[in-house]
C-alpha cells in the first residue's frame, strides 16, 4: 500500500472536495433505491409476506409483577402468609427466599373492554386498549439476575458476546430510511441500563448494526446541527477527506468492523442533519397528542416524550425502536412493592396507552409490533414480607399490533403464578414470533461466523404463529 505523504493527501483532498455534488447524488440515490444500493443497510426482501413493518419494543426493566397485572390470582390471596405448598415443588431464586410465605395481592381487579381481559386497577390506561393486546401469561427465561436477564431478553442467551435481537432484524431487513439509525434505543431517565451498550450492540456482527442510543433528556441527538460558520460545502469537503483517510487506514484492517461502521456513521450523520430535527421535533406535535402521551404530568412526561419520538421514528421508516423505562432495574421490587410498582405503572401506564391509541387512529398499528414486558417476572412468595423475588419460571409480556390478534390471552401459569404449565414461551421463542411477525424466518435469518452459521435463536425455539389474527 502506498503511504500517505503530504502531497498527495493535499491533490487528494482536493479531488474530495471536488466531488462533493457526485457524493450527494450516490446519497439521494441510495436513499430513494435502496435495494439498488451496495450500502449493507439498504431494505432487503423478507423471507415471507410480513405482517409488521416495524417494532417499538417497551421494556419495563427490571421485572414488573405478572400476578399484580395482568395474571390474577385469586388462590395467592386465600393462602397469603403461608408457605408455598409442597405440591408446587422446590423453586431456585437469587435471594433465597423460596420457603418465605406467600404475598397476596392487594389490587383490584376488573375485566375490560368486549374481550373481558382481566387487568390490575395499577393500570387503567392501557386496560382501555385490551381488545388490541395478546396477553402471554406463559414466558419463561434462564437469566436469574438482572445482568442475565436483560441480557437473555434482548440477545437470548444470558452470557455476553452474542447480537442483539434489534440488530439481527437491521441486518435481516436493513432500513426503509437511509437517514436515518435503523436501530434506535431510548430510555426515559439516564440512569444506566443494566449491561449498558451490550444490550443494543451487533456482538459478532458488524458494527453498523448495533443500536443508535437517543437521549432522554435535552436534544435527543447530541451535536446534531454543526456551528453557523461551517457551510455545508466545507463540511461536505471535511467528510470527504475524512471518509478517505480512514478508509486508507482500514484498507489493512479489513476485521475492524469498528472502522467502516465509524465511516458509515459519519456519513449517516451528515445526511441526519437536514432529516434529524424534525423527526425529533415534539413540538409540532398537537396539544391533544402530546396530553395523550402524558407530557402535561411531570409523571408520566419523560416515558411519554420517549414513546412519543418512537411513534415518529417507525412513522419515517425506522425498523426497530426499544425504549426502556425504569432505567437502572427501577421495576425491582425485593421489597414494598405496592410502593414501587405503584410509581412505575403511575409513570408508564398512561404513555404506553397513549402510543397505542395514536398508533391505531393514525393507521399505524397494524404494521407496527408493539412489545411490553421486562426481563422476568416476580414470585408469588414475599421477599422482606411486603416484595417479591425475581421469577424465571412464568411471566407476562404482552404483544399488540403488527397482525397480532388482540383481546386474548395465550397461555397459562399455575394458580399461584410461580410456573408457566400451558403452551409455554421461552425467550427463543418469543423471538422467533417477533422475526415471523416482521416476516423473518428464525432459522432462515443466518450470518456465517468463524465457519459457522449463527441463527438469532440460536437454533431452538418456535414462532407461536397462533398469535396473529
Amino acid at each position: 500500500m502506498q503511504h500517505l505523504n503530504r502531497r498527495h493527501m493535499l491533490s487528494t483532498a482536493g479531488s474530495g472536495l471536488g466531488a462533493a455534488a457526485l457524493t450527494w447524488m450516490t446519497n439521494q440515490a441510495a436513499t430513494a433505491a435502496p435495494s439498488t444500493s451496495d450500502n449493507p443497510l439498504a431494505a432487503k426482501d423478507p423471507h415471507h409476506p410480513p405482517r409488521a413493518k416495524s417494532v417499538i419494543w417497551c421494556f419495563m426493566e427490571g421485572g414488573p409483577s405478572q400476578m399484580d397485572t395482568f395474571d390474577p390470582k385469586p388462590l395467592l390471596n386465600e393462602l397469603s402468609g403461608k408457605p408455598l405448598p409442597e405440591s408446587f415443588g422446590t423453586i431456585i431464586t437469587p435471594m433465597g427466599e423460596s420457603n418465605a410465605p406467600l404475598l397476596g395481592s392487594k389490587r383490584k381487579w376488573a375485566r375490560h373492554g368486549e374481550s373481558g381481559l382481566w387487568v390490575s386497577d395499577w393500570l387503567p390506561h392501557i386496560a382501555e386498549c385490551v381488545d388490541d393486546i395478546a396477553v402471554l401469561r406463559s414466558c419463561q427465561t434462564d437469566g436469574i439476575n438482572h445482568a442475565g436477564g436483560v441480557c437473555e431478553m434482548n440477545t437470548g442467551t444470558p452470557l455476553a458476546g452474542r447480537p442483539s435481537l434489534g440488530s439481527w432484524v437491521t441486518y435481516g431487513l436493513g432500513t426503509e430510511n437511509t437517514n436515518l439509525p435503523a436501530f434506535v434505543v431510548m430510555q426515559d431517565k439516564p440512569t444506566q441500563i443494566v449491561n449498558g451498550p451490550r444490550n443494543w450492540g451487533p456482538g459478532f456482527m458488524p458494527a453498523l448494526y448495533q443500536g443508535t442510543p437517543f437521549s432522554p433528556t435535552g436534544a435527543p441527538i447530541a451535536n446534531l446541527n454543526p456551528p453557523g460558520e461551517i457551510t455545508p460545502d466545507r463540511q461536505r469537503g471535511k467528510l470527504d477527506l475524512l471518509s478517505y483517510l480512514n478508509g486508507r487506514h482500514a484498507e489493512d484492517r479489513a476485521w475492524q468492523t469498528e472502522l467502516d461502521a465509524r465511516i458509515k456513521s459519519y456519513e449517516l450523520a451528515y445526511r441526519m442533519q437536514a432529516t434529524a430535527p424534525e423527526a425529533v421535533d415534539l413540538a409540532s406535535e398537537s396539544k391533544e397528542t402530546q396530553s395523550l402521551y402524558g407530557l402535561d404530568d411531570e409523571q408520566c412526561a419523560p416515558y411519554g416524550k420517549t414513546l412519543l419520538l418512537a411513534r415518529r421514528l417507525v412513522e419515517r421508516g425506522v425498523r426497530f425502536v426499544q425504549c426502556y423505562h425504569g432505567a437502572g432495574s427501577k421495576w425491582d421490587s425485593h421489597s414494598n412493592i405496592e410502593g414501587n410498582h405503584a410509581k412505575v405503572c403511575r409513570q408508564s401506564d398512561k404513555p404506553v396507552a397513549g402510543l397505542l391509541k395514536d398508533l391505531k387512529q393514525r393507521g399505524l398499528l397494524e404494521d407496527t409490533l408493539v412489545v411490553w414486558g421486562g426481563e422476568f417476572g416476580r414470585t408469588p412468595m414475599s421477599e422482606k414480607g411486603n416484595g417479591r423475588d425475581h421469577n424465571v419460571h412464568g411471566f407476562t409480556i404482552w404483544m399488540a399490533g403488527g397482525g397480532v390478534k388482540g383481546g386474548r390471552v395465550i397461555g397459562k401459569t399455575d394458580d399461584l403464578g410461580l410456573r408457566a404449565v400451558e403452551d409455554k414461551l421461552h425467550v427463543h421463542d418469543v423471538h422467533a414470533t417477533i422475526l415471523h411477525l416482521l416476516g423473518l424466518g428464525h432459522m432462515d435469518l443466518v450470518y456465517q461466523y468463524k465457519g459457522r452459521p449463527e441463527r438469532p435463536t440460536l437454533n431452538e425455539g418456535e414462532p407461536y404463529e397462533k398469535i396473529v389474527g
